[in-house]
């Protein structure tokens, strides 16, 4: 089977405003493009059509999810919040996550969006999927909104699966350089959902994402952060995945795996210390298609969350789009002759500490 791909122009339209990088503008501070604009993800499908890729791909309709669907995991007054903002001038969702008129609807389809790919992926209709989706959704929590993210699409998928599809554990991975802070809380005491999430140390949200954070009550042991320090590169990542989040799916061996893509690990990332390129996420994305062909028949989705750097976003997600597919392309990574060989991607011992300790959760997995 192929794989499949959600796009919708729509998603384009979410207007998070002006801004530097991500601050409101005023009298103190220029405006500019918001850094969660429209251009990486469009870059990043133009890419796909360029080097003829799209062709190969089943296009999956998207849908607008529906508010009770919504409601499994963000609370009724939350939603209803959103959709009042939304009806008049649009307003912010809670933290860093500004939106204009009809941005409610736009992030219903969002949510409906990754949803569908969904039911592709377990209806047998695709190998698997990538619902290239914004606005992004693993910093939503279940009464607000925050790192531009208004509707946790990950996790609405997973209840989905669970609640459409009547499937059992599932299992997100988080490779978002950011931590998903919004899919560890509304899974933090259900055993039936594994969170997993690679992200840049003490990053954002400040003072998240911490070893220690594992979970409680009933879905104690079934939450894993890997906080890796800034300036982590291939080996680091590889490494996590090999020794850490391969060994975790084995042991809780899930029905389903959704991985929150987000591309802002990147090394040209403006809101990101990280040094990842396309060349690795490539492998990411190799190991995490190995282990849902081992654990799952293959059913694996991928929903799209950050990545702020127009220029390089599109060949980090066309790698993974190649792995997905199965097609190798005539386009390459121009930045690869310079960043593949830099300095920086190995091991060291402060990175080895931290890959360590996340090894050691990973074996507590029941």
């Amino acid at each position: 089977m192929a794989s499949g791909f959600l796009f919708h122009e729509l998603y384009m339209w979410h207007d998070t405003g002006r801004a530097a990088l991500w601050h409101p503008a005023g009298l103190t501070v220029e405006p500019d493009l918001n850094a969660e604009n429209s251009d990486t993800k469009r870059r990043f499908r133009n890419l796909l059509d360029v080097a003829g890729l799209l062709d190969h791909l089943v296009a999956i309709k998207a849908r607008p999810a529906a508010v009770d669907e919504v409601q499994r995991v963000h609370t009724a007054d939350y939603v209803k919040r959103i959709k009042t903002m939304s009806d008049a001038h649009g307003g912010d969702a809670g933290e860093a996550t500004p939106f204009g008129p009809g941005s409610y609807e736009i992030a219903l389809l969002a949510a409906g969006g990754t949803m569908a790919a969904l039911d592709a992926v377990v209806g047998g209709e695709v190998a698997n999927a990538y619902a290239l989706v914004r606005p992004p959704g693993h910093h939503a929590e279940p009464d607000r909104g925050r790192g531009f993210c208004i509707f946790g699409n990950a996790a609405l998928a997973v209840r989905h699966a669970q609640v459409r599809h009547k499937l059992g554990r599932v299992a997100v991975v988080d490779w978002d350089v950011h931590h998903g802070n919004g899919t560890q809380k509304m899974f933090y005491e259900d055993p039936s959902v594994l969170t997993i999430s690679i992200h840049q140390d003490n990053w954002y949200p400040a003072d998240s994402g911490h070893l220690h954070e594992t979970g409680a009550g009933k879905g104690q042991g079934y939450n894993i952060n890997v906080p890796l320090p800034p300036g982590s590169g291939r080996d680091p990542y590889i490494a996590t995945f090999e020794r850490v989040v391969a060994p975790a799916l084995r042991r809780f061996k899930p029905e389903l795996i959704v991985i929150a893509s987000g591309f802002d690990g990147g090394i040209y990332d403006p809101l990101g210390r990280m040094m990842v390129t396309s060349t690795t996420y490539r492998k990411l994305a190799r190991i995490m298609i190995d282990l849902a062909a081992e654990l799952c028949g293959g059913r694996l989705l991928l929903t799209h969350e950050g990545g702020y750097s127009a220029a390089y976003v599109p060949y980090c997600g066309l790698a993974v789009m190649e792995e997905l597919s199965g097609r190798k392309t005539n386009i390459g990574d121009p930045f690869a002759v310079f960043i593949d060989v830099a300095g920086g991607h190995h091991m060291y011992p402060h990175q080895e500490a931290v890959i360590a300790k996340a090894a050691a959760l990973a074996q507590a997995v029941k």
